[in-house]
């Protein structure tokens, strides 16, 4: 089994190879990258790392056992057996694998989901269609191994959710313990994973099949490789005309901490650099520190040798109470789409063992094992949907292809239809100033969340204390505090506020407020809304002690939410296009008395689009079925309108589909010499070959469509070169529904293969639907045996 990414992370100590930049820096930062790229498939776009990783005995999978599930994968996995540290939301699974854990807080039995079962990967991908993720990055550790045959399986359920549902994906290899990785990436690639690029669905970047290497460069014991042959690697992909990421260490630029020294020239060699973030933070503050002091300078080395950059977002880990219920993941959203990056590696899709999926989880101690100790989502207090951070995800996406307003405040509700994210403290560990301290009392304690500890003038009034909110933004409300226990005092303090740090204009005047141990010490000054990025509060007067004291400055703004009008219910709303998969629709506009700041397209009950304006198209919809749709509007104060009128409609029948049904299908034959098996004959590598033995016709080879499926037309071919001379064939082509009756679809029939024409040969079937292809071969003029390198199924004539 591989080695977890969380296994080397934890000895890496944020921050210790940080420095402090410049406010021109700071400022610099907020201005967007240049794109070394155009928009592609990773360029512009959400990419969510898929590790595919879980199974369960009775699956089916090679691998056998509870894969990924336990720490011994053949005993069940139980509070004394596991490597779950966040518990999966299981109602959208058909399947569900029985465990040793307890009895979930509602009293249901606790089960778990196999990646090995086609419906979970189709229920992953959905998810990834609804809400945003474009690009899924399907990790691959050393397939030589055990595991192998079970990796190579989920590609081929990856390849199919990823073109049953609109997404993209591609190959990501991780070298953790490959020793031999020099070699057998590139033979894993050519034979094997480089035939998914034909596929439709395969990522594109600069029309180039898209690959990630994870782990060159880093400082641990699993990725002992020197930089020689990662360069190698790196520049045989390119050769074979691949866009390359690179996954490197958060450290790669400056060769420190998590990356090996010498390796600048292998990091410099990618197309993209994906530098990794687990486990390097689990603070607001952090995020911003790595923004500032790596980030920075990082999309600053990649604009300057045109390569993309990609930096690694995360929603933080749930198990270590590091999400702040959606505030941490957004904040690391705003500060990577502010920088300007090229596009955003989210971290992961869904890794239950770490505690930093975004995949639907356990919303609270009902959906989990009673008494295991697993966190659900609310476990800071606020409820939270199961869907929470996919929905974050979405909102995200939006921002970072500029359908949404760039902003440091949360748009998105932890409950659908519920409240809004309420007011953020925009001054939450952000870097302070003051004109002065006195002893151990600095101006940072005013940030740090903590009441009790404050900030200290000296003695001389007037003093002022300065916060920096790392961006302009609207500002309309301070809250002070001073620690709950101290006697009252009325400190007079002036507002100003300032969008460069030198230039202050004041906001609010000089005024007396009484800080009363009664009121809980705490003063709320609102204010006409301000654009500002530092706000500086100066105290000229304190009748309690001779110095300015504050415990705690926080700052809002944006709108507060609060009770209203809600806006008028949107009007007329019609259809105005469709197709098999999706349905456009149109509406007048709402009005309200502080302005409409988007609608909510419903399908039924469920959201399934967020527009700012009168029109959507809603996707991922299934063919010649029947829905319903309604809009509602919101309002900047979250109130949400009646809603419009209802319309239904039915979308139109699928045409049938243009891509090979047969590409990497389950094959089976009546028998095959040496290497040249019938798996051959769907690997989309015409140069590979199915033979069968020689010398006793009649031969078949089949494949398995994997449901019943109308088609009309098979293609077969030889290989193309032409030391494969002329020859016929005697084909005949039979179906069946269940793999053992089989009837005859056409033939027989003599075929000729002729490399003149490219050795192929196509075959017009009347319309049929099957499962079970076979091609039974009666006789072969040119050897004696029955010979086949591709075999190609269409459902279109």
């Amino acid at each position: 089994m591989a080695v977890s990414r969380r296994s080397f992370i934890s000895s890496v100590v944020a921050g210790s190879a940080l420095a402090a930049v410049s406010t021109s820096e700071l400022l610099a930062a907020a201005r967007p990258a240049h794109a070394a790229s155009p928009p592609g498939d990773v360029v512009g776009k959400i990419s969510v790392g898929y590790q595919g990783w879980f199974s369960a005995p009775g699956d089916g999978a090679p691998i056998g056992g509870w894969w990924h599930w336990s720490r011994d994968r053949f005993q069940p996995p139980s509070p004394s057996n596991t490597t779950i540290v966040s518990w999966p939301d299981m109602r959208e699974y058909t399947r569900g694998y029985t465990t040793a854990y307890p009895n979930l807080g509602n009293g249901q039995p606790a089960t778990l989901f196999s990646s090995y079962d086609q419906q979970t990967v189709d229920t992953h991908f959905r998810w990834m269609q609804e809400h945003g993720c474009d690009t899924a990055a399907l990790q691959r550790f050393n397939p030589f191994g055990d595991e192998g045959p079970t990796r190579d399986a989920m590609a081929v359920k990856v390849r199919s959710a990823a073109d049953r549902f609109g997404r993209k994906f591609y190959i990501m290899y991780d070298v953790t313990s490959w020793t031999a990785m020099q070699t057998e990436l590139k033979t894993d690639w050519t034979t094997k994973m480089s035939a998914y690029t034909a596929s439709p669905a395969y990522a594109r970047q600069n029309g180039k099949p898209v690959v990630c290497i994870w782990g060159f460069g880093f400082d641990d014991p699993g990725r002992p490789f020197a930089p020689a042959p990662c360069l190698e690697v790196v520049n045989w992909f390119k050769a074979q005309d691949c866009y390359v990421i690179g996954g490197v260490p958060t450290y790669w630029r400056t060769g420190v901490n998590d990356s090996r020294p010498g390796f600048l020239d292998v990091y410099h060699a990618f197309n993209m650099i994906s530098p990794w973030m687990v486990g390097r933070t689990g603070t607001l503050d952090g995020l911003d520190s790595f923004y500032t002091n790596v980030n920075v300078p990082d999309q600053a080395d990649c604009n300057a040798r045109g390569i993309d950059y990609q930096p690694c977002v995360m929603p933080g880990d749930l198990s270590s109470g590091h999400r702040y219920h959606g505030d941490f993941y957004w904040r690391h959203l705003y500060n990577m789409i502010r920088l300007g990056a090229q596009g955003l590696y989210v971290s992961m899709f869904d890794e239950y063992n770490e505690g930093n999926q975004i995949a639907k989880t356990a919303e609270s101690a009902a959906w989990v094992p009673a008494g295991a100790g697993i966190r659900p989502l609310d476990e800071d207090g606020v409820a939270c949907s199961s869907d929470y951070y996919l929905r974050i995800t979405a909102d995200g996406g939006r921002m970072l292809k500029g359908q949404l307003a760039l902003t440091p405040i949360r748009p998105t509700p932890p409950v659908v239809g519920g409240p809004g994210p309420g007011p953020v403290n925009l001054a939450a560990g952000r870097p302070t100033s003051a004109s002065s301290q006195n002893g151990p009392y600095p101006a940072s304690n005013a940030v740090d969340g903590n009441p009790s500890s404050y900030w200290e003038s000296s003695g001389s009034l007037p003093q002022w204390f300065q916060v920096d909110l790392g961006a302009s933004t609207v500002v309309n409300r301070v809250v002070l505090r001073l620690p709950a226990g101290w006697e009252s005092r009325t400190q007079t303090l002036t507002v100003q506020g300032s969008t460069n740090g030198s230039t202050f204009t004041t906001v609010v005047g000089p005024t007396g407020y009484l800080f009363n141990p009664a009121g809980g010490n705490q003063v709320t000054i609102n204010f006409a809304s301000a654009n500002l990025r530092h706000l500086r509060l100066t105290v000229s007067a304190n009748t309690g002690w001779p110095a300015a004291q504050l415990s705690q400055v926080e700052v809002y703004g944006g709108v507060v939410s609060e009770p209203g009008t809600p806006p008028s219910a949107p009007g007329a709303l019609t259809v105005t296009a469709k197709t098999a998969t999706s349905v456009s629709l149109a509406w007048t506009g709402s009005v309200d008395d502080i302005g409409v700041t988007g609608y909510q397209v419903r399908q039924g009950g469920t959201v399934v689009g967020a527009p700012t304006g009168t029109s959507y198209t809603v996707g991922g919809l299934s063919p010649a079925t029947a829905y319903s749709f309604s809009v509602v509007a919101l309002d900047a104060a979250n109130n949400v309108s009646p809603p419009s009128n209802t319309v239904a409609v039915t979308t139109d029948t699928a045409p049938p589909p243009t891509s090979n049904l047969a590409l990497n299908r389950p094959t089976a034959e009546s028998g095959h010499v040496q290497a040249y098996s019938s798996g051959n004959v769907v690997d989309g590598n015409a140069n590979t070959y199915w033979e069968s033995p020689n010398n006793a016709f009649p031969q078949w080879v089949q494949v398995d469509l994997g449901a019943p499926t109308s088609i009309r037309r098979v293609v077969l071919k030889l290989p193309p070169s032409s030391a494969w001379g002329t020859r016929s064939q005697t084909v005949t082509v039979q179906g069946s529904t269940n793999g053992s009756s089989f009837g005859t679809v056409a033939g027989p029939s003599a075929l000729t293969f002729n490399p003149a024409s490219g050795n192929a040969v196509t075959v017009a079937l009347p319309a049929t639907t099957t499962r079970y292809v076979r091609v039974l071969i009666g006789a072969n003029t040119g050897w004696p045996a029955g010979q086949l390198s591709e075999l190609e199924i269409y459902a279109a004539p």
